[in-house]
């Protein structure tokens, strides 16, 4: 029985995922606050400001550390990890749990994605489980640049949710249809993939 996302898909992770798995290879031997200087002083505290301009929920849980939770249509949330070392700035976002099939279909997929994408690109982790991932120096932090990164997070990781539950739980979505409609169960949440029932295979990678 598939595992479904309270917004409507399949979701092996929750949000405190974010912050493990693919890791954008921040310079970590520092946080912001232990004596990385003025610059990660200055980008702290631009972070601070950009987060409260947003209206998100977001919280700080050591210095140089961000948690930052984008609320979704598709995925009922993205978690959004940012980690400040002494010269750069990464952010991480969990996406989905490794594909159940067409593995290579949805690598494909992503990897035509990363092009068009700002500033973001997708990741695997060891496990192959996919990530949002960006690194940027501390000098180009500005309110107006993490908001565009926020942004472009929000359309990899919640955008591409159903289009990523098509290509690599088809199979999965399909049983869980069946096991719900067999026990009068609502399908509601699963509507977005009806046109799955008709096909017995993963299909070609959606534009």
């Amino acid at each position: 029985m598939a595992e479904t996302d309270e917004a409507g898909g399949t979701d092996g992770h929750t949000g405190a995922d974010a912050g493990a798995g693919a890791d954008a290879g921040a310079d970590t031997g520092a946080g912001a606050g232990a004596g990385a200087g003025g610059e990660a002083e200055r980008a702290a505290r631009t972070l601070e400001a950009a987060f409260e301009d947003t209206g998100l929920e977001w919280e700080s849980p050591r210095p140089g550390t961000y948690v930052v939770k984008l609320p979704g249509t598709r995925k009922l949330s993205t978690t959004v990890s940012f980690l400040a070392g002494r010269h750069t700035l990464s952010l991480n976002a969990f996406v989905i749990r490794h594909p159940d099939e067409n593995e290579a279909g949805v690598h494909r997929w992503l990897l035509e994605r990363n092009l068009r994408m700002y500033g973001v690109s997708y990741a695997v982790d060891r496990l192959g489980d996919i990530y949002v991932t960006a690194r940027l120096s501390l000098a180009a932090v500005t309110a107006d640049e993490i908001d565009r990164l926020l942004g472009q997070v929000l359309e990899a990781a919640d955008g591409a949710f159903n289009t990523l539950l098509e290509l690599g739980f088809a199979s999965a979505i399909r049983k869980e249809y069946a096991w719900r409609t067999s026990r009068g169960e609502s399908t509601r949440n699963l509507d977005a993939f009806t046109h799955l029932l008709e096909r017995q295979a993963p299909g070609s990678a959606p534009e």
